[in-house]
């Protein structure tokens, strides 16, 4: 890594290989968020169209020895700032975690948000192998360049990078909506790079396409439960109303395929909850005391 600029947060330049440098910009971009954050702008991919990606570290992680788990998280710009979040509410996992590690709640993570990429958003979350993507609208689906991009080239540049525990049993992703449905995608596709996945509000809806849908593809590929953690929960007001229905099938086929509710795997329910930022952060805590343990 070249030059990191250290201030209260810390924006990393680096080589062309893995994205281009960036301009110092006359006030702190991450004036809002809590910890030290290295900012890469325009990461390249052999796979998918470059995309920014944060790097949020744990407090002390500058003057330690120790290796951290890691947590990969989509649609990046809405995790830690406000000032990048489209609807100017962010996740506040920097906030959350910090306090959580403080605690004694959850093990030291490191945090990596990849931020969507705009226009082939849906494109990249939609999980691939078990959609038709003509009846959905377009001529291709991602997902599975998507997450090779994940697996092979963001991981390692990670564990390569910063001071990782890069075994699955401390690699774990996190997403809402559609990011939720792109999270259990990952831990199926790839069950030996991720041992848990949180999916909040998953957006089951979109995946409900006839005879090959996404829930149809979920029994035959889920993750050993002995293994791997999975974490789902849902509101109950907007996009979030409309959930219900399929979590209860989804949970029935985590209960048969081995899974123990508590242990293994959790849903939870939130009255009140609406399909935003705000309320993701008002729980964001829930998925990740359960991933991070």
């Amino acid at each position: 890594m070249q030059n990191l600029l250290f201030l209260t947060f810390s924006i990393l330049l680096f080589s062309s290989a893995c994205g281009s440098k960036r301009e110092q910009e006359p006030q702190n971009p991450f004036k809002a968020v809590t910890g030290t954050v290295d900012f890469y702008e325009d990461f390249n991919s052999e796979f998918v169209a470059p995309r920014n990606v944060e790097v949020w570290l744990p407090p002390n992680y500058s003057t330690e020895d120790s290796s951290y788990q890691v947590l990969y998280m989509h649609d990046g710009q809405n995790v830690f700032n406000p000032e990048t979040s489209y609807n100017g509410n962010d996740w506040m996992v920097d906030e959350v975690l910090t306090n959580l590690i403080s605690e004694n709640k959850v093990q030291k993570t490191i945090v990596v948000a990849a931020w969507n990429s705009g226009e082939t958003r849906f494109a990249e979350y939609m999980p691939d192998k078990p959609v038709d993507a003509p009846m959905l609208g377009y001529d291709k689906v991602i997902s599975d360049e998507y997450l090779k991009f994940m697996v092979q080239e963001l991981k390692p540049f990670i564990d390569e990078n910063y001071r990782t525990n890069p075994e699955a049993e401390y690699t774990s992703i996190m997403g809402s909506s559609m990011g939720g449905l792109i999270s259990l995608y990952a831990i199926m596709e790839y069950p030996e790079v991720f041992g848990a996945a949180a999916c909040l509000s998953t957006h089951w809806p979109v995946a409900d396409n006839g005879e090959n849908d996404f829930l149809n593809y979920i029994p035959k590929s889920l993750p050993h439960p002995e293994s791997h953690k999975i974490y789902f929960d849902y509101g109950t007001r907007g996009l979030d109303g409309e959930y219900e229905v399929y979590q209860d099938q989804v949970d029935q086929i985590m209960k048969e395929n081995g899974f123990t509710e508590g242990e293994n795997w959790i849903t939870k329910k939130f009255e009140g909850h609406d399909h935003k930022e705000q309320y993701w952060a008002m729980r964001v805590h829930e998925p990740l005391t359960f991933i991070l343990n």
